[in-house]
């Protein structure tokens, strides 16, 4: 009936098990004491959220599960200490398919030797029953050319193209200030 990480961990711990607990949330640098974790179990916990820096310190960590809880998606910087992960558990979890999702998306497709499981999306019900990777790549579909926007036939070119020259200016005179090059394609 655990609602906290303990805090008297041994700090030479190489397996955690902390499952079917009622630890809700982790906060910043929980883990941080225990440097040599390599397996750490927090399934079954209705963890919620996630501190950027909980796993902070947990360089050594290569199992981790956070199956059978209540986390929808990772903010920026979850993951980012854990360098040596092999196994993320992340089944029945209730995954919000939105902008926030794409974080833990691009984590694991860049950490490709990462194996995990059960990333799929439960809520919103357009997208239930969808892997967050269909759904990501969905995000970034070409809009139809229908839907993109007209411009009125009233476009004056001669005026927009005398506004273009003295905003260049305005540019050059700030690039030349501070050492910038910045080069506009369009």
């Amino acid at each position: 009936d655990l609602k906290k990480v303990p805090g008297n961990i041994p700090p030479d711990i190489v397996k955690l098990d902390l499952s079917s607990n009622k630890i809700r949330q982790l906060r910043a640098k929980e883990f941080e004491d225990v440097s040599e974790l390599k397996i750490l179990n927090l399934n079954s916990n209705g963890i919620a959220y996630i501190d950027p820096a909980a796993f902070s310190g947990l360089n050594n960590l290569e199992e981790l599960d956070l199956s059978n809880n209540s986390l929808q998606n990772f903010e920026y910087g979850v993951l980012e200490d854990l360098y040596f992960l092999k196994i993320l558990w992340l089944r029945e979890n209730p995954w919000r398919c939105d902008y926030n999702i794409h974080y833990l998306f691009y984590w694991l497709k860049h950490h490709y030797n990462v194996h995990y499981n059960g990333l799929e999306c439960k809520m919103p019900e357009e997208y239930k029953g969808w892997s967050v990777g269909k759904y990501v790549r969905s995000y970034y579909e070409e809009c139809p050319k229908d839907k993109l926007p007209i411009y009125p036939e009233t476009f004056d070119l001669e005026k927009d193209d005398e506004e273009w020259e003295r905003h260049k200016e305005q540019s050059v005179q700030t690039v030349k200030k501070h050492g910038v090059i910045v080069t506009v394609i369009g």
